[in-house]
Order: C-alpha cells, then structure tokens, then sequence
C-alpha cells in the first residue's frame, strides 16, 4: 500500500466552518472552541509534515477537537465535592467560606460599595478600616492590616526592612521550608533583594547561634513555624519570647510567619500545639504573618498583625498597593472575622469539620452507605482518619469515617475517574482496592449528592459492561 501523498493530505484537511458545525454546541464560549479547532488543525498540518498521516475527515478531526475540549472543560473552575478527608485541600482550594462570607463577597461584587469613602463624612476614607480593626482585635495587636496572600506578607515586609547598608535577613536552617507548588522561602527572600544569613543546622539552633549572627548588617530575624512537617529527636530551637529578647536588645525586629494562622486551641485535638498570632504576639513578635484561607476558614489573603508604627510604614510602601485585595475578597474576610470575633466560628465550615465529633460521622457515614445498597458494589461504612491539610498541624489525625466501596467488575481506580467526570465532580482517594470517601469533609447537604454520582456512575460502567 503506498503512503498517502502529503500534499493531498493537506488539501483534504476540513475547513474551521465545516468542523464548527460539525461540533455544534459545547457548552463553552465560541471562541474557546475556535481556538481548539485551530490548535488541532496546525497540529494536524505539522504532524503531516512531519511524515505521519493522521486522519483528516470531518468526523476524524472533530473527534479529536472533542477530546480537546473536553480537557478545556474539566479545567475550568468548578466546585468540586471533597471527600478525602484532607480539609484544608490546597489542590481543592483551601477552605470554603461561611455563607454570610459568600454573600459579602456576592453583594461586593455586584454592587458599588464604599470601599474608600466614608459614608459619615463624605471624603475619602481608609480602605477596609473596620476590617482591620476587627483583625486587630482577634489577633490582640496594636494594629493589623492585610494583602493577597502570605506569601505576599512576607515579600512587603522583607522589602520593608530590607536596605542596602543592612540587607541581612537571619533564618534558622531548621526553618527553610519548601511549600506547596514549589515554594521556597529563602528563595523569596532573596528575591526580594535580601541576604540570607543562615544559622544552626536542620535539627539544633541556638538561642547563641541567632546573637552570634546578628550585625550591622541585619535586617531583621525572621522565624518560620514548621507548619507543614515537624522534627522530632534530638532538636533544638529557641522559642519567640527568646528571639524577641533578643532582637529587641539589638534594636532589631523580629517578624513571625505562621502560615495557617489558628485561631482556637489546636491541642485537645490530637495533643498538637499550634500557636495563635495572639500567642505569638503576646510572646515579643513584632509582626506575625498567617494566611486567611487556611485555618481561619475566609478568602485567599495574608494578613500582617503586631506594632501600629510598622503597620503604618508597610502600609505607606508603595509595594503595598500592588498586593492589596479586592472588594470580594475585603467582604468576605471582614465577615469571617467577625464570625470569629462573634464567637460564631462554629459556622464557618472548616471549622465544623475540624470539631466533627466521630460519632456524628458515623452516623452520616452509615446513613449514606445505606442510600448505596443496591449498587453493583460492596459498600460498607468504616473508621478512618481525617488531616488538617494546607500545610497545618502535620501530625494531627482526626478520628473519622468514611464509605468504602469495591465495584463489581470494576477497579477502584476506574470508579474513582468516573466520579470526578461528574457534576459536580467527586473527590475521594483509592487505598486496598477500595475507593473509599471520607464524609467529614462533606459540605451540609452532599451526601445525597454524592449518591446520586455514584449510582450514575457506577451505572454507566455497568453499562459498559
């Protein structure tokens, strides 16, 4: 059989019109679909040129485009149902808000709002003041203020205190983390035009190590809470009333960085100790850094809380108004710490799912491997263990429970891919064989959803078979 000749594969390559009618509707914008259309279509010309001969009719090449958008789909942003028992899911989007936060945000962002004016006044007002005197206040700082994320804290605190004449920022090698997605914090440091001045070893630093480090050329000391592992053995490491001691003999400031930022007792969890910014404050820090949307259950910010004056000067560089939030995000976090400030936490869901008693997730658990009975799969509800997540409180383990459910004539894995092929999509993990869905992690109400998913799709693998 004699290859097909290049040039008439060219010619036989559909055109863009032919292919968009061919694909009708699929439920995105027409211009994303365009562009598929044309990525495949150069594809497809480069591969011929190449010396392969893909397929080039209309079905062919619109199949394909299928694929391709169908990909495009699944990437958008979407809400997923998370059952893996890991609460704070970076990969799921951290912690998901309370309602009144929701509709903070909602009536932020489809209304005009006095985000720089003040409605007594009638002049220019400051920009989320009554939010950051709540944070102030939770926190039990002189003041607070906030920025887009905890990463972003860090970069406008370090540009701060950073100067040519003393550039040094001194960061115990015990503390040099790596976060998620790559993240490394002596890497922002230096980015952010600091030398970094490294003290102790990973598992030993002294108290002498930081005095003996200290010069005229530091900047500040900076300690990083080991949030998302921990060291145990034979470790050292001064505490913050130490570090603050001492940089305050040196007329040097001492920054925290808490990065989950809990705002209730971590230790009648599982006996895990997870410092407050309150604690932290209370112990010398001049500033302490935590995230909003982590432990404290709001948006995607990072919050910078300790002395009025450094407040102020962080405030007043012009840095500062490239990372500030947006009028959603301001709402949001504003009605979260009033939760909190409330003593209304309990409904902020994060925070639910963290105080879950393992009796009532029995209970659910039991009641939603009830609603699955008759699926052609063995479902039976069991213990399991819950995690805080997002890099908080690594060794806790939450007593919990979950359904686990081992298809017939099917694997575990396969089932898996066709729950997060649902609407919503649904999130467990697989261990022995089984997929097992953890239900503390599940909103009010999903459990009924969640069945619904399953029958659907473990139906559609029944029918394939």
């Amino acid at each position: 059989m004699c290859p097909a000749d290049p040039n008439e594969l060219m010619r036989s390559i559909p055109g863009v019109d032919r292919l968009l009618t061919a694909l009708g509707d699929q439920g995105l914008p027409r211009g994303l679909v365009l562009a598929g259309v044309r990525e495949e279509l150069n594809e497809l010309r480069q591969a011929i040129r190449a010396g392969q001969a893909p397929a080039v009719g209309v079905e062919d090449v619109a199949m394909r485009v299928c694929e391709r958008l169908a990909r495009a789909r699944s990437r958008r942003i979407q809400p997923v149902i998370n059952a893996t028992g890991v609460i704070v899911h970076t990969n799921l989007g951290r912690s998901p808000m309370a309602d009144q936060a929701i509709e903070a945000a909602q009536q932020a962002a489809g209304n005009y709002v006095n985000l720089e004016l003040d409605l007594a006044t009638g002049k220019r007002g400051g920009r989320a003041a009554v939010l950051e005197q709540s944070l102030a206040v939770l926190c039990e700082a002189e003041a607070a203020t906030v920025v887009n994320n905890c990463a972003a804290a860090l970069a406008l605190v370090v540009w701060q205190f950073v100067k040519p004449e003393h550039n040094q920022v001194i960061l115990s090698r015990g503390e040099m983390m790596q976060i998620g997605g790559g993240f490394r914090i002596h890497e922002l440091l230096e980015t952010a035009g600091a030398t970094l001045r490294e003290v102790g070893t990973t598992n030993k630093t002294s108290l002498a190590d930081y005095e003996q480090a200290l010069g005229p050329a530091t900047a500040m000391l900076l300690k990083v809470h080991r949030s998302n592992f921990y060291m145990e053995g034979f470790v050292e490491s001064p505490d913050t009333r130490a570090l603050a001691e001492l940089a305050q003999r040196q007329g040097k400031v001492l920054i925290e960085d808490l990065g989950g930022g809990a705002m209730f007792p971590t230790a009648p969890l599982d006996g895990e100790h997870e410092p407050t910014p309150a604690n932290v404050l209370k112990q010398g820090a001049d500033l302490v850094l935590f995230s909003g949307d982590k432990l404290l259950g709001g948006p995607q910010a990072g919050i910078i809380a300790g002395k009025a004056d450094l407040i102020r000067a962080l405030k007043a560089n012009p840095l500062f108004r490239a990372l500030r939030c947006d009028k959603m995000s301001l709402a949001a976090l504003e009605q979260t710490a009033s939760l909190h400030l409330a003593g209304q936490s309990g409904q902020i869901p994060i925070v639910a799912m963290i105080h879950a008693q393992p009796d009532a997730l029995n209970d659910r658990a039991q009641h939603l491997a009830a609603q699955l009975a008759d699926l052609p799969a063995k479902v039976t509800a069991r213990p399991s263990i819950a995690r805080i997540g997002g890099g908080a409180l690594p060794k806790t383990e939450l007593p919990s429970a979950c359904i686990q459910i081992k298809p017939h004539n099917r694997s575990a894995d396969q089932l898996a891919s066709a729950l997060a092929a649902q609407t919503p999509a649904c999130i467990g993990y697989v261990e022995d064989e089984h997929l097992c869905l953890d239900v503390r992690t599940l909103l009010p109400g999903q459990e009924d959803v969640l069945a619904r998913a399953l029958k659907q799709a473990l139906g559609a693998n029944a029918a394939k078979s």
